[in-house]
């Protein structure tokens, strides 16, 4: 009996991120509440409060679920034992921008945190976590990279930090565009050029290299 009560309790969790997912893409975070949720979902506001504690908390647990089958990708890449990491970090990078061109949720959360998501200061929980993501994601480029300079993969005089920037930009640039007009290109046929054009930057751009005094 307990077995089963932990199953429904995770069928309803899924089903509320679910329909938070179909909603806050429709009507934006602001324009969101919690009872619009439960009602698409067909359950009542206490069932919400049964598994998030506010609104916030249903928005970063809908994030999560998209993000974690990513984090061991990405970390992995970031590992300072890893033999490959600019072939691990190519692999990462192919497989996101593929996998976003099939996976219609992973679409709808992108989109949502790109597009409809409001950031005017009203929500400063959700922004903290936004640029805690954007500052541990930099960072684990950054790792990447150190790994790969010490393994003889990239310069010695790579800066690290503008090439994590850089790259960060170039693939938010991507995926903020596709997300917006889908039908200018074919994403996951693409794949595979986006990401080794970003990649012949990384090694042969002058604009990369760190400056001698």
């Amino acid at each position: 009996m307990v077995r089963k009560t932990k199953e429904e309790a995770a069928a309803t969790r899924n089903l509320l991120l679910d329909s938070a997912e179909e909603v806050f893409f429709d009507k934006g975070y602001s324009n969101t509440t919690l009872m619009d949720v439960a009602n698409h979902a067909g359950l009542t506001r206490g069932a919400i409060y049964w598994h998030f504690k506010n609104k916030i908390d249903l928005f970063a647990a809908m994030v999560e679920r998209v993000h974690l089958p990513l984090e061991s990708l990405a970390e992995a890449c970031a590992d300072e034992n890893e033999t490959d990491p600019i072939g691990k970090f190519r692999e990462f990078s192919v497989i996101l921008l593929k996998r976003l061109a099939e996976d219609r949720q992973m679409q709808r959360v992108f989109g949502i945190m790109l597009h409809k998501f409001e950031y005017n200061g009203e929500v400063e929980e959700l922004e903290l976590r936004q640029i805690c993501a954007f500052t541990e994601f930099t960072n684990r480029i950054e790792r990447t990279f150190r790994n790969a300079i010490k393994r003889g993969q990239l310069s010695e005089d790579l800066d690290t930090k503008q090439a994590a920037l850089t790259k960060h930009a170039f693939f938010s640039g991507i995926l903020n565009n596709w997300l917006l007009y889908p039908q200018s290109f074919d994403l996951a046929e693409m794949a595979e050029s986006l990401v080794d054009n970003y990649f012949f930057m990384l090694v042969n751009s002058p604009h990369l290299r760190l400056t001698k005094n």
